[in-house]
């Protein structure tokens, strides 16, 4: 059956075997589908797919600055790897890209960046933001990109433990690298800026940690973060009610249980829906500086806007980039992930350096 829909999907967004096959460098294509029903499979492979279609033609425009060392496939978990038959996991792998004149220079003053990336839960891996990445690093940051198992393969808990896994392994080593302790920052696009907030949120409020099933954060103070066109409308209708609020989206939750099931969101009763708005994680969690990051022209805006009015509400410590397409121009989701070569990517940029080093 996957087959037959691979074919399908792979006909409807016109991707070759080829295309596929590259893909495969950056995320899941099909081969962790084997045991769904074929709702969920066509759910899953219309995101995937559509993504790849988009992203294929931006890769070939992806590249590492000379000025940048890259540290790849560290294992943050006894597991990680790419051997699936011997029960490795590409899930708990995680990357460091440094520039190369911190490294000669030694110290411990570079500021660090924690990426986790995007793509509705499902898509993806850390090579999906590598250029993005590396650009950030030849900013004067080293960024840590880390790996997180997709859905189908675990729920929203178990991307929480791997990405709280992979926060403590980088603690436990920062000193072993020419980083500033006191300046650990993360970022997170789309989805991955939804585990951002949810990371921050059980990395600063206990009741947080708990709902999400986290016994042991990591501990890391951080010094701020940069959610990029976050997802942040992840309550579910029913407890949100009478509550509705301006920020709050049902289509999106809806979205997502339709994509990716209703197992995605299990286990989550005493976080929804005090964690899984964005007035809720500004209202209920203490969280450090953050530089919002959206555009007029992504769909996700309104969740990123909602974010920015709680913060101020509540007179937060916060920055919101968020600029306006030109006339018979786009810019669109994760435009500074995708496409940070354009002259809006490249303002924001030098306002996060600015941001990230006032503040560390």
């Amino acid at each position: 059956m996957t087959t037959n829909l691979r074919a399908a999907y792979a006909e409807k967004y016109g991707l070759t075997d080829d295309m596929l096959k590259d893909a495969e460098g950056w995320t899941e294509v099909d081969g962790d589908l084997g045991d769904l029903s074929e709702e969920r499979i066509r759910g899953i492979l219309d995101m995937r797919f559509s993504a790849i279609a988009v992203d294929t033609p931006r890769s070939e425009l992806w590249h590492t600055p000379e000025s940048i060392d890259v540290i790849a496939d560290i294992p943050y978990l006894p597991d990680g790897g790419y051997d699936k038959e011997t029960g490795q996991c590409r899930g708990h792998l995680l990357d460091l890209y440094l520039p190369h004149d911190t490294v000669l220079r030694g110290g411990k003053s570079l500021p660090v960046y924690i990426d986790i990336h995007g793509g509705g839960f499902t898509y993806g891996y850390k090579e999906l933001n590598r250029n993005f990445n590396v650009h950030l690093a030849d900013m004067g940051f080293a960024v840590f990109s880390l790996n997180y198992r997709p859905a189908p393969q675990t729920d929203l808990k178990g991307q929480l433990a791997d990405i709280e896994a992979g926060l403590r392994w980088i603690r436990a080593h920062l000193d072993d690298y020419p980083i500033n302790p006191n300046g650990v920052f993360l970022t997170g696009d789309s989805a991955g800026g939804a585990l951002t907030l949810l990371t921050l949120a059980i990395e600063n409020n206990a009741e947080a940690a708990a709902a999400f099933g986290i016994d042991e954060p990591s501990g890391i103070a951080f010094a701020g973060a940069a959610p990029v066109c976050g997802a942040y409308s992840s309550a579910s209708l029913e407890t949100m009610g009478s509550k509705l609020t301006i920020g709050y989206d049902p289509n999106r939750r809806i979205g997502l249980e339709r994509m990716l099931g209703v197992e995605f969101f299990e286990g989550l009763e005493a976080a929804d829906p005090k964690f899984l708005t964005a007035e809720g994680l500004a209202f209920n969690v203490d969280l450090p500086p953050l530089f919002i990051v959206t555009c007029g022209d992504d769909f996700l805006e309104a969740d990123n806007l909602a974010l920015a009015a709680a913060l101020s509400r509540k007179g937060a410590d916060f920055e919101l980039f968020d600029p306006k397409p030109c006339r018979h121009e786009t810019l669109g989701h994760v435009f500074v992930i995708g496409m940070p070569w354009l002259r809006e990517s490249v303002e924001c940029f030098e306002r996060l350096r600015a941001f990230s080093y006032s503040r560390c």
